[in-house]
């Protein structure tokens, strides 16, 4: 094969694989055109008859339909209104996420009139497009579009996404799809206070719905003024549009009401603390976060807002045993074992301090922070070569001035002094203005025998007037 056709051949190549990029995304109209039978129009009664309320929802097969837990609550008949304008009753609920909104009802559809949505398990990409399809104010079958502007991660309940399509009464439960017709989110929040801020869960959330026996509307409805855990739910929702939105002061007031309607809500506890937590009220966040803590025991991340906030009030015994139940429950969070590390070195058990920042470092090998905090550790107990290992690792995520101080400082140490003139001049040739590297560098000399090298140090030190210039002097003039 020539030249000229080996360079056609990956031309074609080239094209062959952009073009199945972009057939698979399908132009807007083309795309809501395939997605708008999927999407359903809900409507609920009450014992009487009457309309509660409006709200939308999706197939994900054809006898099941997504839609947000708030929409459904408080009916007793559920109807469905397909794109066409048939109409069918729902039968029931099979699963349900409180803090997710989110609810999986049964509905009899013949299957050609429910095409099923495909989910997408993985978060958007910022910027992504995205078009909504819902019935806002009653207009059914209504069209939106917009991008994913933020993929949030909220502490103690997960991904939420921000979009720009807007989301009015009515079109709660949405499907959000992708340009592929991927539902990447449902439709459910929208922030307070005047922000037109929309949000969608991710639709990861709807995979983890633990399906169960399927119970009627009415009775749904009874278990649920029974245990006023819906009307907390709802105060949750509110407060985490406004968490969304890192406003602590606006949300912290919902979850507080969250636990005074239902007392026995880990989630809400668990935010009522983190929210205290951030508001710099450490004091009122432990004690909510305990609370959380005695209803799921097993949850580390209420273990971590303990200990973050008994770190802050200087009780570092307590946030050592927090971070450590943390650690134990969830071996795999690398930021824990650092927090477990930072809380053991307060208190001076600096062999526990090294265990925990081995397990960070093995948690997550490129954590740049546990590294270096685990070669300050080593050095602090005078186990010079294994700060080497660490420090030398550190250079490879962290190349920095001070990273080949801190490294010369332990071949210093380790009496490996031509080493750590290496390691001295380069953080010095990095940072010129980095001080400490400097003085380092002139003692190294010294130690090497390099006087006059040493007393150039002094004297660019002396000339920047740096209090190393005086360290560096006695040295010099013992």
């Amino acid at each position: 094969m020539s030249f000229l056709q080996s360079k056609l051949v990956l031309l074609i190549l080239l094209i062959l694989s952009f073009g199945g990029t972009v057939l698979c995304q399908e132009s807007l109209p083309d795309l809501v055109r395939r997605i708008k039978p999927s999407a359903v129009a809900i409507e609920t009664f009450d014992a009487s008859g009457n309309s509660i309320t409006r709200g939308s929802g999706f197939f994900i097969a054809p006898n099941r339909i997504i839609t947000n837990r708030h929409v459904i609550e408080r009916s007793n008949r559920v109807e469905v209104h397909l794109n066409n304008g048939r109409k069918f009753t729902a039968s029931g609920i099979l699963a349900v996420d409180g803090e997710g909104d989110l609810a999986l009802i049964e509905v009899s559809v013949p299957p050609e009139l429910a095409p099923p949505l495909s989910i997408r398990d993985l978060s958007p990409e910022e910027g992504e497009s995205i078009v909504v399809i819902g019935n806002p104010f009653g207009l059914e079958g209504s069209v939106s579009d917009g991008i994913v502007s933020a993929v949030r991660e909220i502490p103690g309940y997960g991904k939420i996404i921000q979009i720009t399509a807007p989301i009015s009464p009515g079109s709660s439960g949405s499907p959000v799809v992708n340009m592929r017709g991927e539902v990447i989110g449902v439709a459910t929040l929208q922030a307070s206070e005047g922000q037109s801020l929309n949000f969608a869960v991710p639709s990861a959330r709807i995979a983890r719905l633990e399906v169960g026996e399927l119970l009627s509307f009415s009775n749904a409805n009874a278990e649920n003024r029974q245990t006023r855990r819906a009307l907390a739910e709802r105060l949750y929702a509110r407060g985490l549009a406004n968490l969304s939105s890192d406003d602590y002061e606006q949300a912290l007031p919902f979850f507080e009401q969250a636990v005074a309607t239902d007392p026995t809500y880990a989630e809400a506890w668990y935010q009522v603390g983190f929210c205290y937590g951030m508001l710099e009220k450490h004091e009122q966040s432990v004690r909510a976060s305990k609370k959380a803590a005695e209803l799921r025991p097993e949850w580390p991340e209420t273990h971590i807002n303990i200990g973050a906030s008994s770190f802050a009030l200087g009780d570092f015994e307590q946030a050592a045993e927090s971070y450590k139940t943390a650690s134990r429950l969830d071996q795999s969070n690398a930021e824990t074992h650092l927090a477990l590390g930072l809380s053991l070195g307060k208190l001076g058990r600096t062999g526990e301090e090294i265990l925990a920042y081995r397990r960070a470092v093995s948690a997550r090998p490129d954590f740049a922070n546990a590294i270096e905090l685990l070669g300050l550790a080593y050095f602090k107990q005078k186990q010079y070569g294994h700060a080497i290992e660490a420090f030398e690792q550190l250079r490879n995520y962290k190349a920095d001035a001070d990273t080949y101080n801190l490294l010369g400082e332990s071949y210093y140490a380790e009496k490996r002094f031509d080493e750590s003139i290496d390691a001295f001049s380069t953080a010095v040739n990095m940072n010129p203005s980095n001080d400490r590297a400097r003085y380092n560098l002139g003692r190294a000399y010294l130690k090497s025998g390099s006087r006059s090298l040493a007393q150039v140090q002094y004297e660019i030190l002396a000339a920047n007037q740096s209090d190393w210039a005086d360290r560096l002097y006695i040295l010099l003039n013992p």
